[in-house]
């Protein structure tokens, strides 16, 4: 049996997940949290083989939280779980150590898909983008834009795009404040904004 722990700030995703599983003979969904430090909290006392989460997550973001259960819980996969567009945040997700990404439109099939592939030590991404990336084609747009940027940088900016003030983002990424200015000005010359109001707003538009 594959023991799932679904972290989302939804209510209704984590009992949909839950209810959508509930007759498997293979998956178990055991727990649903809502935040990323709850994810912690939870595997202090249940076992589970496969966490799903989603990025923004309350507390401590999905992409942190990836970071710290690879150093924590090494043996749990992790499957991303997520609206925001696939060629912008689904290689940061496996540069950070998770297994696979998944878009929450995607069916129940697809998603049965991913977590067996995911169990099976396999690294799960949509056809679409394996394809593109196999054959080198060039994402365009959005993708074209953030593939300038590394996986810490994503973070960055995920931050600072939902109102993170520098000092917040360094206590949350475990880095110090000069560090997030660093990172502030690369963001800035990749994407080519020459204050923060034109970077957040380049960063709505790429994503929308």
């Amino acid at each position: 049996m594959i023991k799932l722990l679904v972290a989302d700030h939804h209510p209704i995703i984590r009992k949909g997940l839950e209810l959508l599983f509930l007759t498997s003979p293979v998956i178990k969904v055991e727990g649903g949290v809502d935040d990323g430090e709850s994810i912690f909290d939870f595997l202090k006392s249940n076992t589970v083989d496969i966490l799903i989460s989603e990025i923004d997550l309350p507390k401590l973001n999905g992409i942190t939280a990836l970071r710290r259960l690879k150093k924590e819980y090494p043996n749990i996969k992790v499957l991303m779980f997520s609206t925001h567009p696939e060629e912008v945040y689904a290689m940061s997700s496996i540069k950070a150590g998770a297994s696979g990404y998944i878009s929450k439109t995607a069916n129940i099939l697809t998603l049965r898909e991913a977590i067996l592939k995911i169990d099976q030590g396999g690294i799960y991404l949509s056809n679409d983008l394996t394809h593109r990336l196999a054959f080198g084609e060039r994402i365009q747009r959005t993708g074209s834009f953030y593939k300038k940027l590394s996986t810490r940088e994503v973070e960055v900016l995920k931050l600072l795009s939902i109102g993170k003030k520098n000092k917040e983002i360094a206590k949350e990424l475990n880095i110090n404040e000069k560090t997030v200015s660093t990172y502030k000005a690369r963001l800035m010359k990749k994407l080519k904004a020459s204050n923060l109001v034109e970077l957040l707003n380049q960063a709505k538009l790429l994503e929308s």
